[in-house]
């Protein structure tokens, strides 16, 4: 009997397991750990699998609980969840709308602005797409838009906060890929490796988040030129004119200043991410009261909705956990290494080949759940073979982002299907962010042909 035949074949079933369990509906953390658990009992009855190895699970758990990196990933949330209940955000919409809707695409530029500050300064992608649906989707329909123009704007602008800082999945990636990069090394011989930080990755994501942005925002003013009636003028009267410099210095440098704090003192060093997190955490609040928009049901609110986001990230890692353990010792990391090392291209054809996966997977899966169960298996080979770590990271954040963009599972399009009127149907919304994941996919096309607009930022800070 070939064990290692045996435990490579369950371990690659259990991969399409999970997927099949996740697309059956079942919760995601759950469907990780209770199909691992499935094939780790077929394993052991094989001889494949010991389940000994599970004692190492409590010390993972603690480790996650205590690391200093993730305990930065409730206080951004907090902070986003913050300028969010606090209107703070709504307010941004409002004056970027009036100071751009005299042009054609006008209100189209302004929900991209304001979506790259709101990414840069919540990260919250849910929370975005639903404010500025509520608030930007009325006013775009009034001003005679086209619905699916006006939709892929929304829901594209909303998905920023997966790849401008601070997201919270590049803080999850920069601590998974900083252990494999250090393992990688040291089987190298390397004892002495250059340790791989958030703040890397935030640095590498900086360019990638505005080429993103840069392209939406051609994208609205080629259909301004070419097609005038899908985006049409919104001119405000003389009224409501008055003031608009003010409105717009009033509305946008409170939350430009914590913007810089925050994410400046983190790439230049001063202070580590938590550390940081504290700060905008704090300052979003002093925000809100500033602006007497501080309650105490905003506070209970922020501080629910922060358990409740932070809670499920966690609990699919504690799932992902279970998985990663069971999956190699069954032998999968050696089945995906001879998989993606016999890829014709040597790192480069792996790393297409894995980006492929990722956008499929996007499809059916959550950003979390495809990094929590992806990069384990491939970043180990693909690091191996040679490739940065902080390009990989940024280019799996990219990917991913499409994920909350293309149906049937794009949250995004969930999101915004939640607070539309009747007369834009699911349809309009899924057409509408066709172009969108296009541009995505012709960002990294860029990146991967220059990798260099990742990799300059984070050599010449660090």
């Amino acid at each position: 009997m070939d064990y290692v035949l045996i435990g490579e074949i369950l371990a690659g079933l259990m991969f399409f397991g999970v997927i099949g369990m996740l697309m059956l509906g079942f919760p995601v953390a759950f469907s990780l750990a209770g199909t691992s658990l499935i094939f780790g009992a077929v394993g052991y009855y094989f001889e494949v699998f010991d389940f000994t190895n599970m004692a190492s699970l409590a010390g993972r758990y603690i480790g996650f609980m205590t690391n200093e990196v993730l305990v930065s990933v409730p206080l951004f949330i907090f902070m986003g969840v913050m300028l969010e209940r606090s209107k703070i955000a709504e307010q941004l919409l409002l004056t970027m709308g009036k100071l751009f809707g005299n042009v054609r695409g006008g209100l189209g530029i302004s929900v991209i602005l304001v979506g790259a500050l709101l990414a840069a300064s919540t990260g919250v992608v849910g929370a975005t797409v639903v404010t500025m649906g509520l608030i930007s989707l009325p006013a775009m329909m009034r001003a005679g838009y086209d619905p699916k123009l006006a939709s892929g704007v929304i829901c594209a602008s909303g998905t920023l906060g997966q790849i401008i800082p601070p997201s919270t999945v590049l803080i999850f990636m920069a601590d998974i890929l900083a252990g494999i990069n250090s393992q990688v090394q040291m089987a190298k011989g390397n004892f002495a490796p250059n340790p791989v930080s958030v703040g890397d990755l935030f640095a590498g994501a900086f360019i990638p988040g505005m080429l993103l942005v840069l392209l939406y925002l051609s994208w609205v003013i080629f259909k301004a030129i070419t097609d005038p009636q899908s985006c049409p003028a919104t001119p405000f009267n003389e009224e409501e004119k008055k003031g608009i410099f003010k409105e717009v210095m009033t509305a946008m440098v409170p939350p430009l200043l914590l913007i810089i704090a925050v994410l400046g003192s983190i790439i230049s060093g001063i202070a580590t991410p938590t550390e940081a997190a504290s700060v905008g955490a704090v300052g979003a609040t002093i925000l809100a009261a500033a602006k007497w928009r501080l309650s105490w049901t905003v506070l209970r609110e922020a501080a629910v909705s922060t358990a409740t986001i932070t809670s499920m990230i966690f609990i699919i890692l504690f799932g992902a956990s279970v998985f990663s353990i069971v999956f190699r010792q069954m032998g999968g990391d050696n089945l995906v290494h001879e998989f993606l090392s016999g890829l014709p291209g040597g790192a480069f054809g792996a790393m297409i080949v894995v980006m492929l996966i990722m956008f499929v997977l996007g499809f059916i899966l959550d950003t979390f759940e495809i990094i929590f169960i992806v990069i384990p298996i491939t970043a180990p080979v693909l690091l191996a073979l040679g490739l940065d770590p902080v390009w990989f990271g940024v280019m799996v954040g990219v990917n991913l982002q499409t994920s909350f963009l293309t149906p049937p599972f794009g949250f995004s399009l969930f999101y915004l299907r939640s607070v539309a009127p009747n007369s834009i149907s699911t349809g309009m919304i899924y057409k509408g962010i066709i172009p969108f994941v296009f541009l995505q996919v012709l960002a990294l096309t860029i990146l991967f042909i220059f990798p260099e607009l990742v990799t300059w930022l984070p050599k010449v800070l660090y």
